[in-house]
């Protein structure tokens, strides 16, 4: 009886260890919206949207925005790296392929085949879910602007220290 108290109990310890770790290796990312704003859509001007991030200890950062629901699978918006660690992406990123305004960063092309951050435009229906995904690396990467998503995730592979998302939808 004993015995199996100490085993429950130093399984409890681990648990609360391994929770603590991946509480210290999150990313927090926020948006200031549930819906996206219409301005960063394909029925306003497609400017990026503001992200916010807390409780960097990372190098570099990357980004992927994606849509979950697309009707011929996950769609993705936006990939860009070699970003400085920085507490705010400001809104209207130029779609530029190498950037140092308003932020440091590398731009790659989205599934529409187009440079840097391309807004949601699902069609008329139920709102698709749009996932930013926040990664915080163990320094920039070695990829060329222009490069598209699988070649981001091949890059990232075992320099990913910290992640984080956030979700936002949005309907025609």
């Amino acid at each position: 009886m004993k015995l199996l108290a100490l085993v429950a109990l130093m399984a409890v310890f681990f648990l609360v260890l391994i929770a603590e770790g991946d509480t210290m290796n999150n990313i927090s990312v926020k948006l200031n919206f549930s819906q996206m704003p219409v301005e960063s859509t394909c029925l306003g001007k497609n400017i990026s949207p503001r992200i916010d991030l807390a409780g960097l200890n990372t190098m570099a950062l990357a980004l992927i925005l994606e849509d979950i629901d697309a009707p011929r699978g996950t769609f993705t918006h936006w990939i860009m790296w070699n970003i400085d660690p920085v507490n705010t992406i400001p809104e209207g990123i130029p779609t530029t392929a190498n950037l140092t305004k308003p932020i440091a960063a590398v731009q790659g092309v989205n599934s529409a085949g187009k440079m840097g951050y391309f807004g949601p435009c699902p069609p008329p229906g139920k709102p698709h879910r749009y996932v930013f995904r926040v990664y915080g690396l163990d320094g920039n990467l070695n990829l060329r602007a222009g490069s598209n998503r699988s070649q981001l995730e091949a890059a990232m592979k075992g320099h990913i220290v910290q992640q984080g998302e956030a979700m936002a939808t949005f309907g025609r």
